[in-house]
Parts: structure tokens; sequence; C-alpha cells
């Protein structure tokens, strides 16, 4: 179960929030394409209606007068329908998600889009005017700990690091330094670097578990004891201000308040950041677990 806190904790917070508010529409533009699960549809092809809306701060545009600042809607207008023409699905759920993906890594200034994708008169043998779908997808900001006690420790930190934003989905934007720590749990270890990443992604939380999880096995991460010592160790520690009860994953990280060689990295890029349960911030954590 997972739950995004929608709070607003002060002004910077509010002002950080701003593109949630400024939006481009894009309505009714037609398009060609060739997707359905019938063989005529991907022959034949179709006329398809879009409608789009793309989340992006217009402020500054609109102060300046100046479109650099902003998103061209005619280009991305003819983004969606060369894409339309160039791609065929069998489904019109494959091809909203591949397009509003597409549109997000192609325009990096629009921080989130609204993508309704209609397909009219449906071949499902009766009176009907149109079939629609409409997603929703952005992205997301997320921190995460970096962590090794095994080998050249900060190779693979670095080579993880690096192995993550080489994803077209994950831009690694800010690396804290690192510090020495003494292990955590298991003492019986060698000490740990540890540091703090920003990443901006466009996957979902457990979607972007599994991506750190892939970048661990290419550093040979064994996982054979609980705490134990290990080549490379990612952990999401926020994601955006939401909150995830998993089997599997729990964010925000539910043992950050006791790691110090999480909060002291984490306060290096984010001192503010406010946990989305207490309120707190990360620099208010960091002090309180230094207090005797």
């Amino acid at each position: 179960m997972s739950n995004c806190k929608a709070e607003l904790f002060g002004e910077g917070w509010k002002r950080m929030k701003e593109w949630e508010s400024d939006r481009i529409h894009i309505r009714n533009l037609e398009v060609f394409g060739r997707h359905g699960v019938f063989p005529e549809e991907n022959r034949l092809g179709q006329k398809f209606t879009i409608n789009a809306v793309l989340y992006i701060s217009t402020r500054e545009a609109g102060l300046k007068d100046d479109l650099t600042k902003s998103v061209h809607y005619g280009e991305v207008s003819h983004y969606l329908t060369s894409y339309m023409k160039e791609h065929t699905c069998q489904l019109i759920e494959a091809a909203a998600e591949q397009m509003v993906r597409a549109v997000l890594l192609r325009f990096p200034a629009v921080e989130k889009v609204t993508l309704e994708l209609s397909k009219p008169w449906a071949p499902i043998g009766l009176p009907l005017e149109a079939v629609s779908v409409e997603i929703t997808r952005g992205w997301h900001r997320a921190y995460i700990a970096v962590g090794s006690n095994l080998g050249d420790r900060e190779g693979y930190i670095r080579r993880g690091i690096q192995s993550l934003n080489a994803r077209e989905d994950c831009v690694v934007e800010r690396v804290s330094g690192l510090i020495v720590t003494k292990p955590y749990g298991v003492e019986e270890q060698p000490d740990f670097l540890n540091g703090m990443i920003e990443v901006r992604t466009l996957l979902f939380p457990e979607e972007l578990l599994d991506a750190l999880h892939s970048v661990e096995q290419e550093a040979d991460r064994e996982r054979k004891i609980h705490w134990g010592p290990r080549t490379l160790d990612l952990d999401i520690i926020f994601y955006d201000d939401c909150v995830v009860d998993m089997e599997r994953l729990s964010i925000p990280h539910p043992d950050m308040g006791n790691r110090e060689f999480v909060l002291k990295p984490l306060a290096e890029l984010a001192p503010y950041l406010r946990h989305p349960l207490t309120g707190k911030t990360v620099g208010q954590m960091l002090s309180e677990l230094s207090e005797p």
C-alpha cells in the first residue's frame, strides 16, 4: 500500500511544487496510428485523438516572454503525431504508456504529463463513439543511500552510480561526499564507505527497487547475511513525499532516524527535506541523533 502525502511544509516546498499548478493543454489533436489487436487495424490504421496536459513551470517564460524557458507545444504536438505514426501497439494502454515516456524523455523541462488517447469507433460490434485510456506519468525525486565495505569500496560506489545514471529513466543529479563509518547491525566486518545520491526518475518505487538490485548484482552483491558485508548497497530513503508500506519495500526507510551514516550525507544534499510522517527535517533528525 502506498500513499503520497499532500501536506505542504512551508513556502520552500510550495515553490518547489510550483509546476504542479502550471499546465499547458493540447486538446483534440487528431493523429493517425496503426494500433489494435486485429491485423487489419495494424495494417490499415485509423484516426486517434490525443488530449495532453503538460505540467511545467511557466513562471519564468511568462515574466520574460521567452519560449526557451517553457516548452514549444507545437513541437510536442508534432512529436506525438510522429510517434503514433512510427510505432505500432496492440493495446492503446501500451501506446499511451510508451508515448508519455517518450515525451518526458524528449522534453526534460516537462515534469509530468496527463495523456488521454482516444480510439473512435473501436471495433467491438456495438454502436460506440470512442474508447479512451488516460494516464498520468512524471518525474520523481528519490534519495538513495550508497555504501560498500568490500574490495575497492569507492570504485564499487562510483561504478554503481554510473550504471544507474546510464539508464534513460534515471538521472543522478547530485552526489554527497563519502564518509567512513563503523558497521551497523553486524559489527564483525570491515568499515563502510557511505554516501547519498539524489535521483530524478521515471520509475515507480518497486521498479526503482528492481533497478537498484540489478545494479547491485552487477557489482557481485551477495545476500548471505542480513546487515553483513557487501560490495555495494543501494537503499531508497525517500521517494517524493510518498509513504510506501509493502512486504519488500518501505519508504521512507524505517530505520533512517537511527543511522548517522544515512542522515549525515543526506543532510549534505537536503538538510531541510521533511519526513512525510513526522514532519521533521533531515537536519533535525541528525541533531536529535547526536544528542546525548
